[in-house]
């Protein structure tokens, strides 16, 4: 590569400090420019971080010499900011959700594609060691036939979490709750083993928290179209907080992932293999295991936009977990079974 990628942060939430962090470790990559709309926040984080800022999402867009706009702000906006840095020329990165609808998801991978930039959406979780070590298992048939997948997530958020923002918890820009926002991670793993969904019936409840219009306990029963089934639970309400879980059970073989980490590894005739995570040493030295996920990421769109191939996590595999979200939050609405493309 013979010259950095730059990058702009485009909203100075909490999460932009993981991201911040990720690019200024990122070889051939450049923190170049960050946005928000609160001009003093902006002023202050560009001279932290030593680069510049804009209040201006426009005049950060003229700006040719970014090359990536990175998409932090409330999921209900993702794609509007998306499109407008499409259209300018800059790949496109967005947090999770890819956005709140599949109109809005659509138009956004539309527009990219229409551009000729790339568009990825962070689901970090697909570059965890156990996630890869399962994922290779079952692509080499270890597993045999999968028959049963389940994704937890039991976390704890108290009021103050939701009230810390006016746009938390709210159908307009958070686009659901425990659900679209704290199990979205593990529910897009469920669907990356298990493979595509063909049907859903579900339960949404709000019954710890005041002042949202959204869920905080959730469960669903999923068909999936290779006919095995699965289920899937996220709440916001476990006091004081547990885990999230991925349990991949198959013919020859079944996988627990509790925590990002692999708990429970038994393959048929295989019981005495040792399982292990396979860090790098060095690595794991500078990062976390988030960190270490983050950075796999950012690697792999590095990676693609210097060769002009698509990212492991592209629009439309961001778009699959947000569609199933959806048709879970529809099945709980009517209190029918709903049917996904």
């Amino acid at each position: 590569m013979d010259k950095p990628i730059n990058f702009a942060i485009v909203g100075c939430g909490a999460i932009a400090l993981q991201h911040i962090e990720t690019i200024t470790e990122l070889p051939g990559a450049k923190l170049s420019a960050l946005y928000s709309r609160n001009t003093d926040k902006a002023n202050e984080w560009g001279q932290k971080y030593q680069v510049k800022s804009y209040s201006d999402y426009d005049r950060l867009l003229a700006d040719e010499s970014i090359d990536v706009v990175v998409i932090l702000t409330p999921s209900g906006t993702h794609a509007e900011f998306g499109i407008r840095a499409a259209q300018a020329k800059k790949h496109v990165i967005v947090e999770k959700p890819i956005d709140i609808t599949l109109e809005k998801a659509n138009a956004l991978i539309t527009a990219c594609g229409d551009a000729g930039v790339l568009l990825s959406c962070i689901f970090q979780h697909r570059f965890d060691d156990a996630v890869l070590k399962l994922k290779e298992a079952v692509e080499e048939g270890r597993l045999g036939q999968l028959n049963l997948g389940v994704s937890r997530t039991t976390w704890y958020r108290p009021q103050t979490y939701y009230d810390s923002a006016e746009w938390r918890g709210t159908r307009a820009l958070d686009g659901g709750g425990a659900l679209m926002n704290q199990s979205i991670h593990y529910i897009d793993l469920l669907i990356y083993i298990m493979g595509p969904v063909e049907e859903v019936f579900a339960y949404c409840a709000r019954r710890a928290h005041e002042r949202i219009d959204v869920e905080d306990i959730a469960a669903a029963a999923v068909k999936f179209k290779s006919g095995a089934v699965g289920l899937i639970e996220g709440t916001t309400a476990a006091f004081p907080g547990f885990n999230t879980a991925l349990d991949i059970f198959g013919e020859k073989g079944s996988v627990r992932i509790d925590s990002d980490q692999i708990a429970g590894w038994h393959i048929q005739d295989m019981e005495e293999e040792a399982v292990s995570a396979g860090r790098n040493a060095e690595k794991e030295a500078q990062f976390a295991e988030t960190a270490l996920s983050f950075m796999r990421q950012y690697e792999d769109i590095t990676q693609a936009i210097a060769g002009g191939t698509e990212p492991l996590v592209n629009g439309k595999e961001a778009a699959k977990s947000l569609e199933l979200i959806l048709a879970i939050y529809k099945s709980a609405e009517t209190g029918r079974p709903v049917q996904l493309n």
